[in-house]
């Protein structure tokens, strides 16, 4: 993806991955320095992740999938978003043909604002002592993020990634700044919930690679026609059914609508309890009744 207009740039270069309060003070920085000297502020990510490339490591879960990372970023003002697709190619450039030919003739860089840690280049093999003999070849200025600022945004996606594998939602939320979400289709399902009351819409998350909470049952909300609705998602195989295979179902309180098809966005606010085997479907549906009083009473609270 290039850029048309040729006006002088502010970059900052990353994974970004779930935008969090770690990423959040760089990119404040970034939109600060534009302002300051008159440039646009742009952000350079790189998609796929380069272990998905170059290891062909599909196991690697991210926290947004890279329509929400531009989103996220651009929602925090960020004027372009530039998305330069990881390939073997790209991997090979070396360093100056990386410096020459992306961030100076493609998106006419003046300064950089970047980790202390930054590598670029063949077999990363450019560090930020490079860059910065690069910037006085090519006329911008490198501005190095400390190590400490660096620690606090890695350690900050690394508790991300474990706080929501243990299902501990308020913790990931409180780092990453803002309710952890999924975006999905609704799509049919074996319509189980409505044989029992509690009518749930299937979300099917097409990114494979996209984060998915540990099983159990989550008080979410979501934002429908313009209505902010409040629900309970259940995220697992369904064993009281027999069931084989992960599914995520969210029964909406107090909505009625055909869903189907529709893209949602679906915000984590409180993991209730994990995923049980029940004795028979009355004992499930008992449960249930119990899950929407706990999430009715922590909704309460939360609107107080």
């Amino acid at each position: 993806m290039s850029l048309i207009v040729k006006s002088p740039k502010i970059i900052t270069i990353g994974t970004f991955d779930g935008v969090h309060i770690g990423h959040q003070k760089i990119i404040q920085r970034v939109i600060k320095r534009a302002k300051e000297e008159n440039f646009e502020a742009v952000v350079l990510t790189l998609f796929p992740h380069p272990r998905m490339v170059l290891q062909k490591d599909n196991s690697i879960k991210l926290l947004h999938t890279i329509n929400e990372r531009v989103t996220m970023l651009k929602h925090l003002g960020i004027k372009h978003v530039v998305v330069k697709e990881f390939t073997t190619n790209f991997a090979n450039l070396s360093a100056q043909d990386y410096v020459k030919t992306i961030l100076i003739d493609e998106l006419n860089t003046k300064h950089i604002v970047i980790g202390y840690d930054h590598r670029f280049g063949n077999n990363r093999s450019a560090n930020i002592t490079d860059l910065k003999l690069f910037a006085k070849r090519f006329n911008f200025k490198v501005e190095e993020i400390s190590a400490q600022d660096i620690k606090a945004v890695t350690v900050s996606s690394t508790k991300i990634r474990i706080a929501l594998d243990n299902g501990e939602i308020a913790l990931a939320n409180s780092y990453l700044g803002y309710n952890y979400f999924i975006t999905g289709t609704v799509i049919k399902g074996k319509g189980l919930g409505r044989t029992i009351d509690f009518p749930t819409a299937n979300i099917y998350v097409k990114a494979s690679y996209k984060l998915i909470p540990k099983d159990g049952v989550y008080v979410v909300k979501s934002k429908i026609e313009e209505q902010t609705v409040f629900g309970m998602m259940n995220i697992g195989i369904n064993p009281t059914v027999n069931g084989k295979i992960q599914s995520i179902e969210v029964h909406f309180f107090n909505f009625e609508a055909n869903l189907y098809n529709s893209e949602l966005k679906i915000e984590f606010l409180k993991h209730l309890r994990a995923e049980e085997k029940f004795e028979n479907i009355d004992a499930l549906k008992i449960q249930l009744q119990k899950d929407k009083l706990d999430a009715l009473n922590f909704i309460k609270m939360l609107n107080e």
